[in-house]
């Protein structure tokens, strides 16, 4: 079996493509510093396991198995986000399908924002804001995710938002909330749709 490495994604757009909303400065840090640093972890605590593995030394599994899932996740969250989002110009609507899923739940689109709104701003510390389609009822579930602990998701993820302080505070400062209802000009739609009907097909 060929051992692969986690890699990094490069963006979807420019690092300047989602201004206002989200600065350069800000996405090259986020990128660049903070999702290449959980991407570089995991691939050495694979390695680390990997070499005690064969050599029959000793590692502190609990530990490393606690750091591991911390920045797999954290990768997998990021790659998500990244993808979620588009420059405010080329903003997209919900498809039908995904619009008529939202609107048997939440009422309507209008309703659904600021509920997923005040998920994202009501996390204790660091986390993410997360709408998920949950695999025995079909229906879509907001979540907070503290940290990038996944094993609380639901099913498959349609949206995340990334609550952590580098995602918004060079721009905001300690106003999360401003920064939460901004998202929504930067949404991509069209992705989210796509990850619901993906999803969609696994019932």
């Amino acid at each position: 079996m060929i051992e692969k490495n986690y890699t990094l994604p490069d963006l979807p757009y420019a690092y300047d493509a989602l201004e206002p909303v989200i600065s350069k400065e800000i996405m090259t840090l986020h990128h660049d510093k903070h999702h290449k640093g959980y991407v570089d972890k995991a691939n050495e605590l694979l390695q680390k396991l990997a070499d005690a593995r064969k050599s029959g030394g000793k590692v502190d599994i609990g530990s490393t198995a606690k750091k591991l899932s911390f920045n797999i996740d954290g990768h997998r969250l990021h790659t998500l986000f990244w993808t979620n989002l588009t420059p405010v110009s080329e903003k997209k609507e919900p498809s039908h399908e995904l619009l008529s899923a939202i609107e048997a739940e939440f009422g309507d689109l209008e309703q659904f924002k600021p509920e997923f709104t005040e998920a994202a701003t009501t996390i204790e510390g660091s986390g993410w804001a997360t709408l998920a389609v949950d695999p025995e009822t079909g229906r879509l579930i907001i979540s907070q995710v503290g940290n990038h602990n996944l094993a609380h998701t639901l099913g498959p993820i349609l949206l995340v938002s990334d609550m952590w302080e580098h995602a918004f505070y060079l721009d905001y400062k300690s106003d999360k909330k401003t920064y939460a209802s901004k998202f929504w000009d930067i949404v991509n739609w069209q992705e989210v749709s796509v990850r619901f009907d993906a999803a969609r097909k696994l019932k």
